[in-house]
């Protein structure tokens, strides 16, 4: 059984097999000689979030999660490799920039980013070899309260900011973590229901993924949709232990990923083919 039914089985196992072969496809082109050096570093990066796509495509279709976990790595491989291919191709060829994503937490779309990230390691329970790698890449301790208290549950040391860079909606979140147990439930719930719409922005804040799959802006027929899940939520339940008993069954929280050996309301899937590594893939050409 699908675990998002905006869209049916068809357009999941469609997507799903493209996205694999499209990455696979990637990782070969990656170690080849470039036939545009400047264009790799941004090409590296747009990999790392096909590859998240993939992860969330997986769990959207039914997937198991301990097959989706797997893709982890190779996505921390392909954000790594760009910022290494950044550092050559901006000093090679004077430039200040070689990408065009603001890779600072005060630009929502990399706060969300960075935040799913947080959600899926803690979630998934990924090893600490990742988990240090993944906060590497986003550094910026100490400039947003509600990330850094995130991700304080796995890494004491965090330096905790005094302050929320993004109101909406994440206020109702933080009001959530500080409630009363009583309270916890329902401000979570009320996050949740409120965070689709309240992500809305005009211009270059516009989430980069939130139209897709809607009917006039952008259509299931052109194949963006990957789902709408709150993995924010997900993060604060499994960070603080908030309770979650009134999000269940809500079209955007993902609760199947706080219990991965449990099989839940979905059917058995089939086993999802494996990406291989981008690590081997790339070969000499991805140093840290």
């Amino acid at each position: 059984m699908i675990r998002d039914s905006i869209a049916d089985v068809n357009y999941w196992r469609e997507r799903v097999a493209k996205d694999v072969l499209w990455i696979e496809k990637s990782g070969e082109l990656l170690s080849r000689p470039s036939q545009n050096p400047v264009y790799d570093p941004q090409f590296s990066f747009d990999l790392s979030k096909d590859i998240l796509r993939l992860m969330l495509r997986r769990y959207s279709q039914g997937d198991p999660i301990s097959e989706i976990v797997l893709s982890f790595s190779e996505l921390l491989d392909a954000w790594e490799l760009s910022n290494d291919l950044a550092k050559q191709v901006c000093a090679e060829h004077n430039l200040q920039t070689c990408r065009d994503w603001v890779f600072d937490v005060s630009n929502l779309n990399h706060y969300i980013w960075c935040f799913w990230l947080v959600g899926l390691a803690l979630a998934l329970g990924i090893p600490d070899e990742q988990w240090n790698r993944l906060l590497m890449l986003i550094a910026q301790e100490g400039k947003d309260t509600l990330l850094d208290r995130i991700i304080a549950s796995r890494q004491t040391s965090r330096i905790i900011g005094d302050v929320l860079l993004h109101a909406k909606p994440y206020a109702r979140l933080l009001k959530a973590i500080d409630a009363s147990e009583d309270q916890q439930a329902f401000l979570l719930h009320d996050f949740v229901d409120a965070w689709y719409p309240e992500l809305y922005r005009r211009g270059k804040q516009q989430p980069w993924w939130y139209h897709y799959g809607d009917p006039e802006k952008n259509p299931l027929e052109m194949g963006s949709y990957f789902g709408r899940w709150c993995i924010e939520a997900i993060a604060a339940v499994e960070a603080f232990k908030l309770d979650d008993s009134r999000c269940v069954g809500h079209p955007h929280y993902p609760g199947d990923l706080l219990c991965p050996e449990v099989a839940g309301t979905h059917g058995p899937q089939k086993e999802g083919k494996k990406i291989r590594s981008l690590r081997e893939a790339f070969g000499r050409r991805f140093t840290r």
